[in-house]
Order: C-alpha cells, then structure tokens, then sequence
C-alpha cells in the first residue's frame, strides 16, 4: 500500500520531487518504493531521465486499473464510518457555465459522493484567487497561467447572436454598413473573440455604432434576446440557452481563442475534495 501510495502521489503530482515532500520521504526513498512496486507487476511504470519521472504505456494502463480501485476502497470506508465530516471544496465558476452546464449535473456527483459540498464563489479574478481563497475553478481562458494544474474542457466557435427580429432586418450576407449602425455587446474576459469574428468576415475596419461591455454572460444573451444588441459569444451559449427568441447571425463559425478549463494547484489534487471533483468532471463531459 506504501508503494500504491507513492506511485499514485507521483502521478497526481506529476512530479516525484512533489510526492516525496508530500509523504515525507526523501527522493530516493520514494524513488525505492516505486522500484518495489515495479519489480512487484514486473512492468515498468516509469522512464527516468535526471529529475523527471514520465508514465510508460504499461504505467498509464496501471494507473487507470488501479486508481478507480483506490476510490472505491475509500468511499467504501467513508460510507462505514460515523466520524467523517463533510468534505468541503471552494470552487469558483462562471455563471454561465454553472448555471447551463455544471447545475444540470451535480445531482450525479451527490449521489457518488453525498459527503462532498461544494461552496460556489462567482466574483473576479477566478484564476488568481486559487490555492488562496478558492480550492479550485472553472475559468474561461486562452490558456492558464503556468504552475497551475489545468483541464482543457471543451473547443469552441463564435457566433454573432441577436434577437430573431434583429437579424432578420440584418439580412442573410454581413452588409458593413447595416453593422456599424449596430450596438455590439462583448464579455470583458474575451475582447479578441470580437476581433476573431471581424477578421473572419473580413469586417476588421468595422466600427459599430457602440460596443457594451458586460462581466455576465447569462445578462448578455437576454440583452440580445430583448434586442438590444448583437453579442459575440460561443456557439455552446446559445444551443444550451434554447431560447427560441435567438439566433446565429450569417451561420458563420469562428474558431474561438477561448476555451473553459478545470485548474487548481498541482498540490491541491491530494485534498479529497479537489480530487473527487476533479476526476468526476473531467469523465462527465459537461
């Protein structure tokens, strides 16, 4: 169990230096366990090369065989035991994803897990407060900062999107003039998904009549359903918002530089609560 341990910290971690300091071991006793297991299932798990520590075929086919075993064996023992309290994760998250993709879910994840509560924080700053004042987050990014673990979730496409009555007076074919008498709505994280659809339809010279700013995603669709502008946002926005009061302009499909992802501190992954949200949300394909 002592060489399962170390074995699966260093996966986790991603980094045997991590590990040891975790378990409280030196790098070469860590080093040796991981060697046991090794002679143990006859396979090597492992390529070594100076400090770094990268998983073989054989290693990753381990790792998937017996970490969902590991799980099992600890909620069966949270399950028997009348002295464990609530696992607790602060996870901050953007509105919108919660409300259309992460809500709709979490049921599941109760059931699984029903000692795990989930403290939801939706303010600024997702990604500079965690391993701070959140455990975790799903933040909406060209790509996280470096020393953060991160999950890519998802790929996506812009789509201009409006009120069914304003596109129809927009026409089928972009007409430069008709835009720049129009008022664009744009989320403050994601000014370049603005820049990707104009460069695209070959508008980038394209200055609208106004451009409103907004820090909610679920404030912009209804915005450009009750009329009041065209908003550049993704494609998963409005198929999960089915608000038959919208539509895509032009049915054009930008590549967006943007895209949700899971992150929190590399260390963070051995807390149980991270952990348990973590490998949930990475196979539930939200």
């Amino acid at each position: 169990m002592r060489a399962l341990e170390a074995f699966v910290r260093t996966v986790r971690l991603g980094s045997a230096r991590a590990a040891a300091d975790e378990l409280g071991l030196s790098p070469s006793a860590l080093s040796r366990r991981i060697g046991n297991l090794e002679d143990f299932v006859g396979k090597k798990l492992f390529t070594r090369a100076r400090q770094a520590m990268q998983l073989t075929d054989d290693g990753h086919a381990f790792y998937e065989a017996v970490n969902p075993q590991l799980e099992a064996l600890a909620r069966a023992v949270e399950s028997q035991s009348d002295n464990l309290s609530v696992l607790r994760l602060h996870l901050g998250v953007l509105p919108l994803f919660g409300s259309q993709r992460l809500f709709p879910r979490l049921a599941e994840l109760r059931a699984r897990h029903p000692l795990l509560h989930i403290d939801i924080d939706t303010g600024p700053h997702l990604e500079d407060r965690v391993g701070d004042t959140l455990d975790a987050a799903i933040i909406l990014s060209r790509g996280p900062a470096s020393g953060l673990h991160a999950v890519r979730l998802d790929f996506n496409m812009v789509h201009a999107i409006a009120s069914k009555e304003l596109a129809a007076k927009l026409g089928d074919k972009p007409d430069p003039e008709l835009l720049s008498r129009q008022t664009f709505l744009i989320h403050n994280g994601l000014p370049e998904s603005f820049v990707a659809w104009k460069d695209e339809l070959g508008l980038r010279d394209i200055e609208p009549a106004a451009i409103d700013h907004f820090d909610s995603g679920q404030l912009m669709l209804e915005a450009a359903a009750q009329g009041l502008g065209i908003a550049i946002m993704h494609d998963d926005h409005l198929r999960r918002a089915a608000d038959d009061r919208l539509t895509d302009l032009y049915g054009v499909e930008v590549e967006s530089p943007y895209s949700y992802w899971f992150v929190c501190k590399p260390t963070a992954l051995e807390e149980r609560p991270v952990r348990l949200f973590h490998d949930w949300l990475v196979k539930a394909e939200l």
